[in-house]
């Protein structure tokens, strides 16, 4: 929609009243605004919107008890139920470091927040929302009935934002990197590969030949990835439930990683989207948007880790799983994950069925 054809504040609190169902993603696309804008047009009407940096936003949630931390992509959405607690600020990344929550936070894509009282059939549902530059979700903390109201209504107070206005200035969509390969590497990208010790020198390694994650995929080759049958995805999840090992999934925003470590025991498919039901832990996954799945394994000082990691059409990372190492709370799920990734049918599986 362009710029000059924008709903005002009111027809956007209108177009709310006469939806009052629709969930505020999916409205917010129909009037081609943003869902922070969608927010900002209900500041004042069970909306404040409050100073967006990570260290006051997580800061108070830490004081709020029992809530449920939702982080999501175009894919995927991760709920987990549980206390906010260990925050580690950073100027580049913060941290939650505390089961379940378990957080990467990049304060400098988080652009605006908003405090949301909304009225529902179960009564008023609280929670604190975080943006991106484009009014895209990078976090949201739902209270539960559990909560510390008090805490919330001191979080809101001490959060406020000196600008109240009922809009916001948002900024284009960054546009998903597509893959990016260097064949003309491939050697060296196969040599940086086999001499990392943690994981988390991937990303300089690939960067300095000129590769992002899912061209360095493509062109490594074995023994460092195997391309997946996209069908493999909802196999896997149900391998591991029947299993009943612990893994961790990741799911990202723009603005944060979301990681949840347990089992898996309640999977429910409805129409795309395939979804665990579980206590404490809720997972949305759209299964017709995965367009490619990789077997992934990077050598590190306590072995290799193996994950199995999801993208879409864009080249957009949907998810990433990882086994539960040793030395966690957790069981060791390192061998039967292992086992359950090698059982996994290739790509090539896939074109000939």
């Amino acid at each position: 929609m362009a710029l000059d054809t924008l709903p005002t504040p009111v027809e956007i609190r209108e177009a709310r009243a006469r939806n009052p169902k629709q969930r505020e993603r999916d409205l917010a696309d129909k009037l081609g605004i943003s869902e922070a804008q969608l927010l900002a047009a209900h500041v004042g009407h069970g909306v404040t919107r409050l100073n967006a940096h990570p260290d006051g936003i997580i800061g108070a949630a830490c004081t709020l008890g029992e809530v449920m931390a939702l982080t999501r992509n175009e894919s995927c959405v991760s709920e987990v139920v549980g206390h906010y607690d260990n925050y580690q600020p950073g100027k580049h990344a913060a941290m939650v470091l505390n089961e379940p929550m378990d957080l990467r936070i990049f304060p400098n894509r988080w652009a605006s927040a908003f405090a949301v009282e909304k009225e529902t059939e179960n009564g008023v549902r609280r929670s604190l929302q975080a943006f991106d530059r484009a009014g895209d979700a990078a976090h949201k903390i739902f209270l539960r009935e559990e909560s510390a109201l008090p805490a919330f209504e001191r979080a809101v107070a001490e959060l406020r934002h000196d600008d109240e206005a009922p809009d916001l200035a948002v900024k284009p969509r960054d546009t998903t990197e597509p893959p990016r390969a260097n064949p003309d590497k491939v050697e060296a990208l196969r040599k940086g590969w086999a001499a990392m010790t943690d994981t988390h020198q991937f990303y300089s390694m690939a960067g300095k030949l000129k590769m992002n994650r899912l061209g360095a995929y493509r062109i490594v080759g074995a023994p460092f990835t195997r391309a997946l049958a996209t069908g493999s995805v909802d196999s896997m999840f149900h391998a591991v439930r029947d299993a009943g090992i612990p893994i961790m999934i990741f799911v990202g925003s723009h603005g944060c990683i979301q990681i949840r470590s347990g089992d898996l025991k309640t999977l429910k498919p409805m129409g795309p989207w395939l979804n665990v039901l579980d206590p404490g832990f809720n997972l949305h996954l759209r299964l017709d948007r995965v367009a490619e799945v990789w077997a992934v394994e990077k050598p590190t000082k306590r072995g290799a880790a193996l994950s199995v990691e999801a993208f879409d059409s864009e080249g957009g990372l949907i998810f990433q799983i990882f086994p539960v190492p040793a030395g966690r709370e957790l069981p060791d799920s390192r061998a039967p994950w292992q086992k359950i990734v090698e059982a996994l049918p290739g790509l090539a599986a896939q074109g000939a069925a």
